[in-house]
């Protein structure tokens, strides 16, 4: 059965797309079947995947939307009153790594925006739009059994408006990737807000009869938290600066004192003792992640992890070269950590919840 991931944060600039591509490679690396869904309509996650820099990389993403195998064209048969039914998408191989794949974006997702919103304040008593609040659950678990598939991970834009509420409620689980700022604990006070508020529109969506006989029904809120990530701070001498540890640690007092418990009064945790055996302890931090500069905007250029960037992709040889392979290193170490946490967190939910 496949397990719906979202890396969800309102606030831009998180570097979700990056930790998205990141860590389903890993996943894909310890045996997973992975699909990335981009769900942004900013299509950041498509371009690192596909690259965009020659003219055969122009003509593949052109081929690419002149078919079916993309989030939005996926979705038209509901959203467009097309006479025929969603069908699973036909994701694209991830080169470099087997069992990785992509369910592109597309630009015009967000046109889907506004009807969404309506279909889901209104679907309970107006019947044409029954079909809207499921539709995008009902492609997602096509395209997972297609591809049979043991995770999807979800990279969301960054907002609030009705697919991202939309996405985060079908999802199994869901990861708020942070950075060591201000402007992050005021996302985190935020989601305290919102969150319920979706939560609860959610579990009335999946009571109503008109949804639940719909041709894509809208599923049992099943939503819990597995953790944050912080990244993007600078290290020096081997130690996250005191500004920087600051804001960590407000981040993750915001976490233990004001989010975990808004989540566990909604039923939107998993078992204490969960988290506990993976180490998590009370700030729920599942990767604490550095700048590492440079090495980004390679990984991006080479459509590759950072961890798996080869010396002749770095272009560096001496000690600039033994430097960011021990930079490698560390980004490898701490994105396998983080892919055999979310394993046993999602293997570890699934057990409870078969057992209970």
């Amino acid at each position: 059965m496949v397990q719906k991931i979202a890396l969800f944060n309102h606030k831009g600039g998180v570097s979700k797309t990056t930790t998205t591509f990141n860590l389903g490679w890993m996943l894909a690396s310890k045996g997973k079947r992975v699909i990335l869904v981009d769900s942004d309509p900013q299509c950041n996650l498509t371009g690192m995947a596909l690259g965009e820099e020659t003219e055969d990389d122009e003509a593949r993403i052109q081929e690419i939307y002149n078919t079916v195998s993309n989030i939005k064209t996926g979705l038209a048969p509901a959203f467009e009153s097309q006479p025929r039914a969603i069908e699973a998408v036909d994701c694209i191989p991830v080169s470099g790594r087997d069992d990785l794949f992509l369910l592109p974006g597309h630009v015009g997702f967000a046109e889907y925006e506004v009807t969404l919103g309506i279909a889901q304040e209104l679907s309970g008593s107006i019947q044409a739009l029954k079909n809207l609040p499921g539709s995008i659950n009902d492609l997602f678990e096509k395209t997972a059994a297609k591809f049979n598939a043991d995770y999807i991970l979800i990279d969301m834009s960054p907002s609030l408006g009705s697919i991202n509420q939309n996405l985060l409620m079908i999802s199994d689980f869901f990861v708020v990737p942070t950075t060591a700022d201000f402007f992050s604990v005021m996302a985190i006070d935020s989601l305290v807000k919102v969150l319920p508020r979706w939560h609860a529109w959610a579990r009335s969506a999946s009571s109503l009869q008109i949804l639940k006989e719909a041709n894509y029904p809208f599923p049992n809120v099943k939503l819990r938290f597995l953790g944050t990530i912080v990244q993007n701070y600078r290290i020096i001498r081997g130690k996250e600066t005191a500004a920087f540890q600051t804001w960590i640690e407000k981040i993750e007092k915001s976490v233990a004192e004001k989010l975990v418990p808004t989540l566990r009064q909604s039923d939107m945790m998993l078992s204490d003792y969960v988290y506990r055996d993976q180490g998590l302890g009370d700030s729920f931090s599942l990767a604490k992640i550095s700048n590492f500069n440079s090495l980004i905007a390679l990984s991006q250029e080479h459509r590759t992890p950072v961890y798996d960037l080869t010396p002749e992709q770095l272009r560096q040889t001496g000690v600039v070269l033994e430097k960011n392979q021990q930079k490698q290193e560390e980004f490898r170490k701490t994105f396998s950590d983080l892919a055999d946490k979310v394993i046993a967190l999602s293997s570890e939910s699934f057990t409870y919840a078969v057992s209970a």
